[in-house]
């Protein structure tokens, strides 16, 4: 299909929604015209019945001035006939005028016929007896056999008794022809009474009942006596003719009982609205083939060189040529428009690759740190396992040895180590996001106020350090100590970066972030936060080494002057408590480290002071200690059991509630709290308190996932951090076991 063709069709789709609407418009006029030709028709209808209502008020006004005729006041019958006839020749419009007696005798008439007639079985007799007014029915005339509109007028003396009865006979055979020549015969006009008897037909031959015939039981005759009558109504004769018929709205005659109907065939009424849609269809189908023509022709001569122009860059860009452009000048109008929107889309995507490939860097980075968290963490749980051996080994030794100093020295440095590689786990820990935290609901601005003469001292004279804290910041869960060390990782890092003296701007305040707000790992995090910023002066540092300077052990630092360890504590500790960090860096423009904590709607809870130190010291309870590691168990048993101690053992929680079950006094209940076969410690602990209320719990962990939660009865949860010394492990056994049951 050539491109002339493709650009026909995609103009003629162009065209069809305004050519549909001009067509739905001219659709619309012939409904138009339908609905004005309908009205026409019940106009027709009500003006025929108007000048019926006229004819009848004029024809009332004529028997006033007879009913005064002395003329009228005589019993010479031919002489009133006589003077009737005269009248008569002057109102043509009635076949006949004439008087009855009360007694419903005809008296005399102006055809001097002198009949003998009695109208008392006439219901406008009748009426004319009791009333006082003019009385109109519809009826055949007797005397000349026409279908008329009797309109009879009582002649009473002063006294109010009848005189005579005056009656003028209205043709309504005469009155239909008016009408029908005055619609120039394009509306049929149709006269019946309330019984449906024809009064007037129809001249055209598609009516089949005659004057004098019956319509009742028709649709027609119903739609013309209902009380509340519609507006129009179609009828179809046996020949399948449809007539449209109106009916005639005036109180008035409808209460004598005439019904005045005007119709027209349906293929008459609409033939005229369907002759100017086919005409106004014509004329679109004209004005669209010629812009059709147009179009035909400004597609050969100007739009082939253009669309091939756009062919080209597409084809470029669909090679994944993202630089490709259509060079200027570029044509007004819609190939102008779409060439610049090809050039900005074309833009717009090496844009979003650009972007793209940023964000699988970021992707990476964070998937990269994620594993070393994992790595890390669980090399440093099981290395706090051998820590906390070797530091109660060399503990031990240290005692036994206490006579040989060149041993007693060796178990020292044994123990000193085992505290460095202690330090250095919780330095993985914190950067896996597994250490334990004790969090509290704490206002960040006081407590760095409290911290300020502490974050001073390491700087020296030659560095400026200014705070600037936000008052009334919002709280936030944080442990108190992992932030003290997390701000002088930073401190000592900044106070090394400006050698030679700079500023150092340690900041606190609300923040909200959005989702164009990324941690250092290219994660959005959005949400209200408070923000601690620590900005330094100092050198520096490249897009490169910024992209790694959380990482574990990485350092731009000389040997054996830095871990590598300070910033990914930091890192952790803050992803830990459920925050974010952000840092900005460049060469020679100083850096900036920013710390974002969950900001807390809630106030400030009033946390218990401080527990009273507590003297380590001997016991004699019975304690039930649950370690899967077996070294760890058989150390903890023998320094229990050195602090005077009944010991129960057991390596896993289940093992543990068996021991529950049986008899015999437990104290206390020292458990690991993460430990294989799907029960932790925090589950034993609630286990074991359902199995004997009131037993004591003190749990050790080397890392916990979570924050552990005490189960309901022992009130806060203890926790004795992997590695640890004898004395600590003394002292928290009495703290534990001194504390009343709740």
């Amino acid at each position: 299909m050539s491109l002339r063709t493709r650009l026909l069709i995609l103009v003629i789709a162009a065209m069809l929604v305004p050519a549909s609407l001009v067509g739905l418009r001219f659709v619309q006029n012939r409904s138009s015209e339908i609905n004005a030709a309908l009205a026409n028709l019940a106009a027709s209808a009500d003006d025929i019945a108007s000048d019926l209502g006229e004819k009848i008020q004029g024809t009332a006004q004529l028997h006033y001035g007879l009913a005064r005729a002395r003329d009228l006041d005589t019993r010479d019958k031919a002489a009133c006939s006589a003077f009737l006839s005269d009248v008569r020749e002057e109102y043509p419009q009635f076949t006949g005028i004439l008087t009855i007696d009360p007694d419903g005798s005809l008296f005399c008439d102006s055809l001097r016929t002198n009949r003998t007639l009695d109208l008392r079985d006439r219901a406008y007799f009748r009426q004319a007896l009791v009333s006082r007014s003019v009385v109109v029915e519809p009826v055949f005339g007797r005397l000349t056999g026409t279908s008329v509109l009797q309109i009879a007028y009582p002649v009473r003396s002063e006294a109010g008794a009848l005189k005579l009865v005056l009656l003028a006979s209205f043709n309504l055979r005469k009155f239909a022809e008016y009408h029908h020549k005055r619609l120039l015969a394009e509306k049929d006009i149709l006269l019946i009474d309330a019984k449906g008897t024809v009064l007037v037909a129809p001249s055209t031959a598609g009516w089949s009942a005659p004057v004098g015939a019956s319509i009742a039981g028709s649709d027609l005759l119903r739609f013309a006596t209902a009380p509340d009558q519609k507006a129009f109504q179609e009828v179809t004769d046996r020949d399948g003719r449809t007539q449209v018929w109106a009916v005639a709205h005036s109180p008035s005659i409808r209460d004598a009982g005439l019904y005045i109907l005007v119709g027209r065939s349906k293929d008459g009424l609409v033939a005229a609205a369907n002759r100017r849609l086919y005409e106004d269809m014509a004329i679109l189908a004209v004005a669209l083939l010629l812009l059709l023509a147009g179009v035909w022709i400004l597609a050969t001569v100007s739009v082939g060189r253009q669309v091939g122009r756009l062919a080209n860059m597409a084809k470029r860009l669909g090679l994944g040529d993202l630089s490709a452009r259509i060079p200027p000048p570029h044509p007004r109008g819609e190939l102008g428009g779409l060439m610049t929107l090809l050039n900005g889309t074309a833009e717009s995507l090496e844009q979003q690759r650009a972007a793209i490939a940023d964000l699988n860097q970021k992707l990476s980075q964070s998937q990269k740190m994620e594993a070393m968290g994992q790595l890390t963490g669980g090399v440093a749980h099981d290395f706090n396992n051998l820590l906390t051996v070797i530091l109660g080994n060399s503990e031990h030794l240290a005692d036994r040895l206490a006579g040989n100093k060149e041993l007693h020295r060796i178990a020292g440095d044994i123990a000193t180590a085992a505290e460095r590689g202690s330090d250095l786990t919780r330095s993985l820990l914190a950067f896996a996001r597994k250490q334990p935290l004790r969090p509290r609901d704490i206002d960040i601005s006081e407590k760095i106020q409290e911290m300020e003469q502490l974050l001073r001292r390491p700087l020296g004279e030659h560095i400026e350090c200014t705070f600037a804290l936000e008052p009334d910041v919002g709280l936030t869960s944080v442990d108190p100590g992992q932030l003290t060390t997390a701000l002088l990782n930073l401190v000592l890092n900044a106070r090394d970066v400006m050698p030679l003296g700079g500023r150092l701007t340690i900041e606190a305040r609300n923040a909200s972030l959005g989702e164009s707000d990324l941690d250092v790992n290219g994660e959005p995090r959005p949400g209200d936060y408070v923000m601690v910023a620590v900005t330094d002066t100092g050198s520096g540092m490249t897009a490169e080494v910024a992209s790694r300077a959380f990482e574990p052990f990485f350092t731009t630092k000389e040997v054996g002057k830095g871990t590598g360890l300070g910033l990914s504590m930091v890192y952790g500790f803050v992803r830990q408590s459920g925050g974010l960090v952000q840092m900005q860096s460049a060469p020679r423009q100083g850096s900036a480290v920013r710390l974002f904590f969950p900001r807390l709607a809630t106030t400030p809870n009033e946390h218990p002071s401080p527990a009273e130190e507590i003297v380590a010291r001997e016991g004699s309870e019975t304690i039930l200690v649950v370690e899967d590691n077996d070294m760890v168990r058989t150390y903890v048993e023998s320094e229990l059991k050195t602090l005077g101690y009944r010991v129960i053992t057991a390596a896993s929680g289940p093992a543990a509630l068996d021991v529950l079950r049986q008899s015999g006094d437990i104290d206390l209940l020292f458990t690991d709290v993460v430990m294989p076969g799907g029960m932790f410690g925090p589950e034993l602990a609630r286990q074991a308190i359902q199995l004997r209320p009131g037993l004591k719990v003190l749990f050790t962990s080397g890392y916990s996932q979570n924050p552990v939660k005490a189960p309901d009865g022992i009130g806060d949860a203890r926790i004795l951090t992997k590695p640890f010394r004898r004395r600590d492990l003394a002292a928290m056994l009495r703290s534990a076991l001194s504390t009343p049951s709740r």
